[in-house]
């Protein structure tokens, strides 16, 4: 059983789409995290849709603007990008790094069913309570960087460049990359997104490329769910994006369960 067979629960059903006969496979969306930009995902995003899949890819840049709360920002963010789409077209999500704790609230506010989501090297969302964005030790360090006007440095202005630079091997990416990137609000980072009761009863995987979200992966295989791992830095999507889309298309095609993919893993910068 796959992601785009498995039934959702009452009122989450999506009315099958008959394109010469055959189901609709689900349209795929890409969020990336709001602490960089659409960038990170484009080389898969090319990938899969080489692939035949169809990719949405929607922008988050702007969801620091003005005052919290942030995270409604994010989620009309991907409303928006959706606007074009039937309303019965099937989705599946897949997010990366900080954008994972926005499932729960992404999926409450599409009107598109969310056949599945892929977490990669993302954050988990509690399963019930709101989550914070990042624990109160974090916040003590993202509060000795901010400016005056509690704006904080670019993500990876956050690093020494001996940390940053691996994570990149096209110095044309990375200069795309770096470039988008917002300088969030500290307030940003300071509130905790909340989680609607149930918001895991789809399928769900996860894919790590190493620490420190091996970590993760290991929670997330607790929870039940298929987890793969191809070793990489924490933005290894840019670098290796055909065995990162084989990895997110294996895991659309698995009925979630307990077991564990292993392979070595290198280690990977904060996350974003």
């Amino acid at each position: 059983m796959n992601l785009q067979d498995r039934d959702h629960p009452p009122g989450r059903r999506a009315a099958d789409h008959d394109r010469g006969g055959a189901k609709a496979t689900p349209l795929v969306v890409l969020v990336h995290s709001p602490s960089v930009g659409p960038a990170t995902w484009q080389p898969v995003a090319a990938e899969l849709r080489a692939r035949g899949r169809d990719v949405l890819v929607p922008s988050l840049l702007d969801v620091g603007v003005g005052q919290p709360p942030y995270w409604p920002r994010v989620v009309y963010a991907v409303r928006d990008a959706l606007s074009a789409t039937a309303p019965d077209r099937p989705v599946v999500l897949v997010v990366h790094s900080n954008a994972g704790l926005f499932v729960p609230a992404i999926r409450t506010g599409l009107v598109q069913p969310v056949f599945g989501s892929v977490f990669v090297d993302a954050a988990l969302p509690a399963r019930t309570g709101a989550t914070p964005v990042v624990p109160e030790q974090h916040l003590r360090l993202l509060r000795g960087m901010a400016d005056p006007a509690g704006r904080l440095p670019r993500w990876t202005d956050w690093f020494d460049e001996a940390d940053v630079a691996p994570m990149f091997s096209d110095p044309v990416i990375r200069h795309l990359i770096v470039g988008e990137q917002p300088r969030l609000p500290l307030a940003y980072y300071e509130q905790a997104v909340p989680v609607a009761p149930g918001w895991d009863d789809h399928p769900c995987g996860y894919l790590a490329f190493g620490p420190p979200y091996d970590r993760l992966a290991d929670e997330a295989a607790e929870r039940g769910w298929p987890v793969l791992t191809v070793p990489g830095r924490h933005l290894h999507q840019t670098v290796d994006p055909v065995a990162v889309s084989t990895a997110i298309l294996s895991l659309l095609e698995v009925h979630p369960g307990p077991s564990r993919s292993t392979a070595t893993r290198r280690d990977a910068a904060t996350s974003t």
